[in-house]
């Protein structure tokens, strides 16, 4: 009797226990079926070079403009504009009457120094004689001695005269002082050309240089500490052009130098970098981009818009146990046009990539994870 008066009890009490985990499963899952679908990647590690572009100015490897050193007429153009030249070949003559006259005179008062300089030491060697016989005094030998020391000196000036005209006569034949393309020629035959006109410009482009701007944070970022020494083509065995109309260079090149100082007023330091030029397609004065790769192993990438920001920190919600999101900070070493390279974070972490604005710190989702070829990764 009294197990069967009992017998309700318990089975109220077990109605009871079925009610409330009915009611809490029902709240659980309103909750989970509220909270909002949200994509989720995992975080992968990867290698991947990163190109960074910098406004280069292209110089040929030699360049020299050619003045005429002396005035005269122009008689003859032996090459013609855009034509290679070689060292020593002639390029332009100007009219040299003139200095052929020059030289003429310069021999003539030549000749006569040194014939006064004859005389003035035959005199001396008179006046000797007269003055070990006491018939003179020694002071006129004094003074025939420096007459000669003064035609002596009257030679040096006069052979001086004559190697500066020969100089000049010299300067009205113009040759290339090395191998390379004649550049525009603004004169032509019959043209009074004046002392320092410029006649034309000789590029020796077989190989060109290339300057470039970088900046102290960038130039710290390149070097890593391992640009201090002098072995530049191992940092960086190859930069590549990219020229005005957008095209690739086919030849890579090389950093070879960077300047001492920071420009105080830009904050950049210059670097040169040296291209091969085969087929002189380069030109000096052209300009393009240098394109720098910067390499990275074993990187984590994070899509940039699907991180925030909070006093100067970098966060994502990070999916936790029972798909949470838990706001978790990570530090940037590095970015892409569209992501951070991040350290804080590792391989396998699942973050969220979207409806960042609505999420708060241990907020539940339904994560809809995407497939690692899905997820948005920028390594253009």
């Amino acid at each position: 009797m009294f197990l069967k008066a009992r017998t309700p009890i318990v089975m109220t009490i077990i109605v009871t226990c079925n009610f409330f985990t009915n009611c809490s499963d029902s709240r659980a899952n309103r909750k989970i079926a509220s909270a909002p679908e949200l994509s989720v990647m995992t975080l992968k590690a990867s290698n991947f070079t990163i190109p960074k572009e910098y406004i280069c100015e292209i110089s040929a490897e030699q360049y020299v403009e050619i003045h005429a050193r002396v005035q005269g007429y122009l008689e003859d153009i032996y090459v013609d504009e855009g034509k290679s030249v070689k060292k020593g070949d002639p390029l332009f003559r100007l009219s040299s009457n003139d200095y052929k006259e020059a030289i003429t005179r310069a021999e003539a008062n030549l000749q006569k120094m040194i014939a006064e300089a004859k005389a003035k030491k035959f005199d001396v060697e008179r006046i000797k004689l007269m003055v070990d016989k006491d018939v003179i005094s020694k002071t006129q030998l004094d003074v025939a001695s420096a007459q000669q020391e003064a035609s002596e000196s009257a030679i040096k000036e006069a052979r001086s005269i004559l190697d500066n005209a020969k100089i000049n006569l010299g300067y009205t034949y113009i040759r290339a002082p090395f191998d390379g393309i004649i550049d525009r020629i603004p004169y032509k035959i019959g043209s009074l050309i004046n002392s320092g006109t410029l006649l034309t410009s000789v590029s020796n482009i077989n190989e060109v240089l290339t300057y470039f701007k970088v900046s102290e944070t960038e130039y710290l970022k390149l070097s890593n500490g391992e640009l201090v020494d002098s072995n530049f083509k191992e940092k960086f065995r190859q930069v590549h052009l990219i020229l005005a109309d957008g095209t690739k260079y086919p030849e890579p090149g090389y950093v070879e130098t960077i300047e001492g100082d920071f420009d105080r007023e830009t904050g950049s330091i210059a670097f040169r970098a040296r291209f091969p030029n085969p087929k002189k397609l380069l030109k000096h004065g052209s300009s393009g981009k240098i394109v720098m790769e910067k390499s990275w192993d074993n990187a984590i990438l994070v899509p940039q818009e699907s991180a925030f920001n909070i006093q100067d920190k970098n966060y994502v919600y990070l999916l936790a146990k029972g798909n949470v999101a838990r706001a978790t900070p990570f530090e940037t070493v590095g970015r892409t046009d569209k992501d951070f390279i991040v350290t804080g974070l590792k391989p396998g972490d699942k973050i969220v990539v979207e409806g960042i604005s609505q999420l708060r710190d241990g907020m539940l989702i339904r994560p809809r994870f995407l497939k690692s070829e899905s997820a948005r990764v920028s390594l253009r």
